[in-house]
């Protein structure tokens, strides 16, 4: 029988080792000449084993796959061309991570690869041990440790060779995270470049669009279409406006993220090395001791300032929609008890009011994510609480979409799928809700303000933060300890380079969340005010049942004969055990539209049958109402209980279940009840 003829390349840094291992590999049967159409040199030899005649293909030494050199474009050109069986990219591991950036390039690609860690012996010398079940699992390739100078590991090579062509690995491969911006401009990009099918069938649609956002010369030149050409362009140039570099830079950091990610959790080192300086900041920020205790310390500062700063505008938009009551309250008689005025002083200005003087808080929040997001921060973040989510069992990956949570609940149950196991998926989707999203943020910010002192305005802040991620990690520990068992699995997360972020880039990004918010304000909050405005107005009592009574007793006869006022009487028995009393139940109500509900609601039910411009300012009346153990615990029912209604929508699609849903539903109700119970009675007996 003829043996199988298969071809394999053999890619690598210059100064590798590569054309050694070529050479231990091929022995003297070897050929030289050039490349088609260019004068560098091309080398292949031929070994016959095992039933397979293999053509070993010695590419061009190359730093990477970018069209930056004639040696760089033959050797992609030559995979691409010729598709070769299996790549094995040679890599020196004594410069284990600058030789990664190659290898981050050839997984971009999906070649079939194995990738063999040469000169070991110097590596080990130099201290670094390598783990090599993740860093298999990281590329989808096996591992084999060479050192060519001496001939050692040559067999073990071959043999891992012989292995991949007899049983060719079916584990998809991992895909480099870009980020979100970066991934909207090759979305664009993909779909022009769907229409050019000869050139998707060579190069593969997002291989070519990833190269066409880096305006690489080589592909630009390959007959696009003008329109494709255009798109590219003002892409790329998109993302230089937002982050002040080049496309090309921008993802060649990702690549350096991944390749960091990699080195951090697959290389153990056992002596001192020079570090660059993102290494040198990482020796504090993810150091074991320190790292967590910064993480929090930094989060504590966010929320001080987030306070600090958007004291003033808050009170400027306070005062504008107060002064925007007055004149609209002026357009009827006074004294007047006009429903349509009502209607626009207490259901609209006071309900959406209500909710956008808080715009400038969630701008400055949004603003500090945005800084240490854009500055590869919030990157380390997650790293260090995979260190102590793994100790618990979980998985670090879980982290990422908790971390979007921070933003809203909805999109962070969809970033759950870049979780592979179903069980870590289901796990973390029940319990993202216990993040802090945007939408809670006008409530804690309605509240702290009312019951504490400024110096301990961000320490509150911070602690219900802080509240919620614990019982998230905790919560979800149960759930993986009993019907979610399962392998946490590996995890990698990138680790981009700091950098510093442009002004315009956190603009943006910055804006692009807080017009959700403000969005939203003027759409469904604005609904269900006007809703709940009318459930708390109507219906209206007899004239002559408030009479005699004064100014503030007729407004909560108005309001406890109102639907919403009945209703919140229905919960009280139940919900007085928690300091809430009929007014805070019908804003629960409310609530469980969207969170940001119950400021509105709050602001109605105060202003309910009064004229806005003789009302106190609604903290005001908290304050005259409620106490600081109350408010409280109207914090904590509020992280804690049920998420909104677009987040049971999105769980009921992303797991496919009613079932998962409502036991979310349920569930977090329950163990705010149970908790927030406990809280105020405990508070109770201690004050």
């Amino acid at each position: 029988m003829n043996p199988k003829k298969i071809t394999v390349a053999l890619a690598g840094n210059p100064n590798s080792g590569k054309t050694t291992i070529f050479n231990a590999l091929t022995g003297a049967r070897q050929h030289v000449g050039n490349y088609p159409g260019v004068t560098v040199e091309q080398k292949e030899g031929f070994r016959t084993v095992k039933g397979y005649e293999i053509r070993f293909v010695d590419l061009p030494g190359t730093y990477s796959l970018t069209a930056h050199s004639i040696e760089e474009v033959v050797a992609r050109d030559f995979i691409f061309r010729e598709q070769p069986d299996l790549v094995v990219d040679v890599i020196d591991a004594s410069n284990f991570e600058r030789n990664l950036y190659l290898t981050t390039q050839l997984l971009e690609l999906n070649v079939p690869m194995l990738l063999a860690l040469n000169m070991s012996d110097v590596a080990e010398k130099q201290g670094f041990a390598f783990d090599d079940r993740k860093l298999s699992a990281f590329f989808a390739s096996p591992v084999v440790h060479t050192v060519g100078s001496k001939g050692k590991g040559i067999e073990r090579l071959l043999a891992g060779i012989i292995k991949e062509l007899d049983h060719p690995s079916e584990e998809p491969k991992p895909h480099i995270s870009y980020g979100k911006d970066i991934k909207r401009e090759l979305d664009k990009i993909e779909a022009v470049v769907d229409q050019e099918h000869q050139l998707v069938s060579k190069y593969g649609k997002t291989w070519l669009a990833l190269k066409l956002l880096e305006q690489d010369e080589d592909i630009l030149t390959k007959g696009h279409t003008e329109e494709t050409l255009a798109v590219a362009r003002q892409s790329a140039e998109a993302l230089e406006q937002i982050y002040g570099d080049r496309a090309d830079i921008l993802v060649a950091e990702k690549r350096y993220g991944y390749v960091s990610g990699v080195y951090e959790q697959t290389v153990k080192r056992t002596i001192e090395r020079r570090h660059d300086i993102s290494d040198c900041i990482d020796k504090i920020l993810l150091n074991r001791v320190l790292g967590l205790p910064l993480f929090l310390g930094l989060m504590y500062l966010v929320f001080m300032l987030t306070f600090s700063l958007g004291e003033y505008p808050m009170g400027w938009i306070e005062s504008g929609f107060g002064w925007l009551g007055e004149v609209v309250s002026s357009w009827w008689p006074a004294g007047s008890q006009s429903p349509l005025k009502s209607l626009l002083v207490d259901g609209i200005i006071g309900g959406v009011g209500g909710v956008i003087i808080f715009l400038p808080n969630i701008l400055f929040l949004f603003l500090a994510i945005a800084l240490l997001e854009d500055s590869g921060y919030m990157a380390r973040a997650a790293f260090l609480m995979d260190r102590v989510m793994k100790k618990m069992g979980l998985h670090g990956k879980s982290f990422i979409p908790m971390l979007i949570g921070f933003g809203c609940s909805v999109p962070a149950i969809m970033g759950t799928r870049i979780l592979e196991d179903r069980k870590a998926r289901l796990a973390t989707i029940m319990t993202i809700p216990l993040m802090s999203c945007g939408a809670r943020f006008p409530i804690y910010a309605l509240i702290i303000p009312c019951f504490f002192a400024t110096e301990w305005r961000g320490f509150m802040m911070w602690l219900i933060y802080v509240i919620g991620v614990l019982l998230a990690i905790l919560c979800t520990i149960v759930l993986r300890k009993t019907f979610l068992k399962g392998d946490s699995g590996l995890f990698l997360l990138e680790l981009p380079p700091y950098r510093m972020p442009t002004l315009r880039g956190l603009a943006i990004h910055m804006w692009e969340r807080s017009w959700l918010y403000l969005k939203k304000a003027g759409t469904v909050i604005l609904m269900i005010s006007i809703i709940l405005w009318a459930l708390t107005s109507y219906p209206k009592p007899d004239a002559d049942r408030l009479e005699n009574l004064s100014p503030e007793a007729a407004q909560q006869a108005e309001l406890q004969h109102s639907v919403a006022g009945r209703l919140g009487k229905i919960m009280e028995p139940v919900i007085r055990p928690l300091g809430f009393d009929y007014r805070i139940g019908t804003a629960l109500i409310g609530a469980l539209a969207a969170k940001e509900v119950f400021v509105s609601q709050m602001a109605i039910v105060f202003s309910v049958g009064e004229e806005q411009q003789e009302s106190q300012a609604l903290r005001d009346k908290l304050k005259a109402n409620y106490t600081p153990l109350q408010g409280f615990c109207v914090m904590l029912f509020c992280l804690i209980s049920a998420p909104c209604v677009a987040t049971l929508a999105i769980t009921r699609r992303e797991t496919g279940s009613w079932g998962w849903a409502l036991l979310q539903f349920g569930g977090l109700t329950v163990l705010a009840y149970a908790l927030t119970l406990a809280v105020y009675q405990i508070g109770l007996i201690i004050q």
